[in-house]
């Protein structure tokens, strides 16, 4: 950051404890996002109602890809802030020994909804803290416009294709830095997010309307048609059933109103013959149709048609139809309500779910770095060489100085060469990157997309420097506290 700070207390990239000097004035902001029970259980089963459907409708978070920028200059070695400082990762699982790269079962998708009503998603990681409750992100994937916080924002790790396979973690509190808040600088382009312990939907029940009234979580009415006698029945028991609508008969209109059926009515062969031909009201309706029938169809026959017999004794009778265009009435319908509500599970905290990445601040340039996200953007040039649907990840050293560009008032963000576009914000910058335990320490956060050599392509990316303003953020974030959201039953909890 641009402000100099008092030294942090000297620690070494294995320390598992913070130590925080105190400061003159706050530069962090902390802000509610869904605090209470019932609110996040909402903002959850919107996002898991129907498989998934809002989840999927989801598009990656980004502005307009013709505006990728270019680094202007680069800037001083790191900010002067202090020793480097670090706080070990929680276990994530082993990958076990391979040459690929095993990606961390910490890294997933936050999604949100912004001011214009559109669902949006952005990256995110799990993170180590004490409640086992943190997600780290980019700020501009939380506050809109460095402004006010996103609505039904929720982390889901592990995501795929409409699939939340450890659960989805609602936002309780975001934390940020003050310059992002107020000014919109991106050189507090992060953001800390205490989540409520996560939940699935586990199907539905039936219940009576007793146990419906008293349940506090997801519920609703199915309706179920019913004949007017079950209807009648239904009303003497004093159920709950209703009806809708109104029994009204057809009319007859011509062959051009815009509702208009068409319908074949029976008449006389003498009426039959004077009939025209054509599109009409009463105008003949195809050819006479002679059908043979038993004795007993025969002789309950009571039709305008005739009825014929032949030597044989075989039974015959033809029907003569003219067109009947009407506009058909509508019937009264019924129905009975099944009382159901929805069942919840109960995921358990974030970092016993997935683990948590360690955290790092005033770290060297130049670093090894495993950068991952979900890109999904096109590149300037409208080539879209990723789907947003898997992860993918970007590793190199970072740059040995921190740089600026003009966009997004960027003074000291450290950068990597890397082609992911947008959707791959907000994904974590993970340095000491161990592949069998999937671990490293989140040392940054994907913020700003360049197309440094002017082929409209992005060729890098860079983050925010971490530095002890961050760790001050993140250390008050850690202390969170959040909750769980519905009970051993599937109950929504107060």
């Amino acid at each position: 950051m641009k402000r100099l700070l008092i030294p942090l207390a000297a620690a070494c990239l294995s320390a598992t404890a913070l130590a925080f000097p105190a400061q003159a004035a706050p530069h962090w902001v902390k802000d509610p996002l869904t605090p209470q029970a019932k609110d996040a259980y909402g903002a959850a089963a919107f996002w898991l109602d129907a498989n998934g459907a809002a989840l999927k409708k989801a598009s990656h978070y980004h502005w307009d890809a013709k505006k990728v920028d270019k680094i202007v200059r680069k800037g001083g070695s790191k900010p002067d802030d202090g020793k480097p400082g670090a706080t070990a990762p929680t276990k994530t699982g082993s990958g076990g020994k391979t040459k690929n790269v095993n990606l961390p079962r910490t890294i997933g998708k936050v999604f949100f909804i912004d001011k214009a009503g559109n669902h949006k998603w952005c990256s995110g990681t799990s993170i180590q803290s004490r409640h086992r409750n943190l997600v780290v992100t980019a700020g501009h994937c939380v506050y809109e416009q460095g402004d006010d916080v996103f609505a039904k924002w929720v982390f889901v790790p592990g995501y795929y294709q409409g699939k939340a396979p450890y659960g989805i973690y609602v936002g309780a509190y975001a934390f940020t830095h003050y310059d992002l808040d107020t000014y919109d600088d991106f050189d507090g382009d992060y953001a800390f997010v205490a989540v409520h312990n996560g939940f699935k939907l586990a199907g539905e029940k039936e219940v009576t309307q007793k146990e419906y009234n008293a349940w506090a979580g997801d519920k609703w009415i199915k309706p179920r048609e019913l004949t007017r006698e079950e209807f009648r029945k239904c009303q003497l028991n004093l159920g709950h059933c209703w009806s809708e609508g109104k029994d009204t008969k057809s009319q007859l209109v011509g062959p051009d109103h815009p509702d208009a059926v068409l319908e074949k009515d029976e008449v006389s062969p003498d009426a039959y013959k004077k009939a025209r031909t054509g599109r009409g009201q009463g105008h003949k309706y195809g050819e006479p149709v002679t059908e043979s029938v038993t004795a007993k169809e025969y002789n309950a026959y009571k039709g305008p048609g005739t009825k014929a017999k032949d030597k044989a004794g075989n039974l015959t009778i033809t029907r003569y139809y003219v067109q009947k265009w009407v506009k058909p009435g509508d019937a009264r319908k019924y129905f009975e309500g099944r009382f159901v509500i929805g069942v919840a599970k109960d995921t358990g905290r974030l970092g016993d779910a997935v683990g948590g990445q360690g955290f790092a601040w005033n770290q060297p340039m130049n670093q090894q770095t495993m950068v991952f996200g979900y890109p999904a953007a096109p590149h300037p040039d409208g080539d879209k060489p990723f789907s947003g649907v898997t992860p993918k990840y970007c590793a190199g050293k970072t740059g040995t100085k921190t740089i600026q560009a003009n966009m997004f008032k960027v003074e000291t963000h450290q950068v990597l060469k890397c082609s992911m576009t947008p959707g791959a914000d907000g994904g974590p910058w993970l340095i000491k990157w161990n592949n069998a335990k999937r671990t490293g320490y989140v040392n940054g956060v994907t913020s700003v997309f360049y197309d440094n050599d002017g082929n409209d392509r992005v060729d890098h990316v860079s983050s925010a420097y971490f530095d002890g303003e961050t760790a001050d953020v993140y250390n008050k974030a850690n202390y969170a506290q959040t909750k769980a959201i519905v009970g051993p039953n599937g109950e929504l909890l107060q």
